[in-house]
C-alpha cells in the first residue's frame, strides 16, 4: 500500500495516531507533500516508514529543503506520480507541472484540503493534513494496486472512514 500524506506542522513529531498512524506502518511506501516545520518531524516520518519519499513545503526552512526536493517524480503500481507541496496558479498549474514532468496523476499538499478531482487532463489528489486540518477533515490518501492494472485510491479519515474512493491508471484517468 502507497500511504499520502502532508501538512504536518508540528514541532514535536510526526503527530500521526489511529488509522493513520497504523497505515504509514504498514505501507510499501509513504510519501509526505511537504510542510513537516521541523528536521526532527521529517526524522520521525522517516523512522515510521518502511519507504519514504518527500519534497520540501513553504514552510520548511533551509535544513529540510537541503535533505528533500521541492519536486519529484515516483511510479507506484506503474503510474507515475509527480509530487510538489504547491503550485501558483491552481489545479491548471498542477495539471501543466504533472504534465510536464510525465506524470499520470499529481500530489500536492498546501491546502489542508482533502481531494481528488479526476476532471482534468490528469487527476490530481491532496491528501490533506492528518495533524492540523483547518477546518477540513483531518485525513490521509491510500493507494492499492488492482488486479487489473492502475490504482485504487481513498481519502480517510484519522479515525479509518474512508469519505472518497477513486481509481488512477497509467495514462491518466
Amino acid at each position: 500500500m502507497l500511504v499520502v500524506v502532508s501538512d504536518t506542522h508540528s514541532t514535536d513529531g510526526h503527530r500521526l495516531t489511529n488509522r493513520t498512524l497504523d497505515a504509514v506502518r504498514d505501507a510499501d511506501l509513504v510519501v509526505h507533500a511537504g510542510d513537516f516545520m521541523r528536521e526532527s518531524v521529517l526524522d520521525a516520518f522517516i523512522d515510521e516508514s518502511e519507504e519514504f519519499l518527500a519534497v520540501y513545503g513553504n514552510n520548511d526552512g533551509p535544513e529540510i529543503r537541503a535533505r528533500i526536493p521541492e519536486a519529484r517524480n515516483f511510479t507506484y503500481g506503474g503510474v507515475e506520480f509527480a509530487v510538489t507541496h504547491t503550485r501558483r496558479g491552481g489545479g491548471t498549474a498542477l495539471s501543466l507541472f504533472g504534465r510536464e514532468r510525465g506524470a499520470d496523476a499529481v500530489i500536492f499538499g498546501h491546502s489542508h484540503r482533502p481531494t481528488f478531482d479526476g476532471t482534468g487532463e490528469i487527476p490530481l489528489v491532496n491528501p490533506g493534513s492528518h495533524a492540523q486540518p483547518r477546518g477540513n477533515r483531518q485525513a490521509h490518501a491510500e493507494f492499492e494496486e488492482l488486479p487489473d492494472g492502475g490504482l485504487r485510491g481513498r481519502l480517510v479519515t484519522v479515525d479509518g472512514d474512508v469519505f472518497q474512493t477513486f481509481r488512477v491508471v497509467p495514462g491518466g484517468h
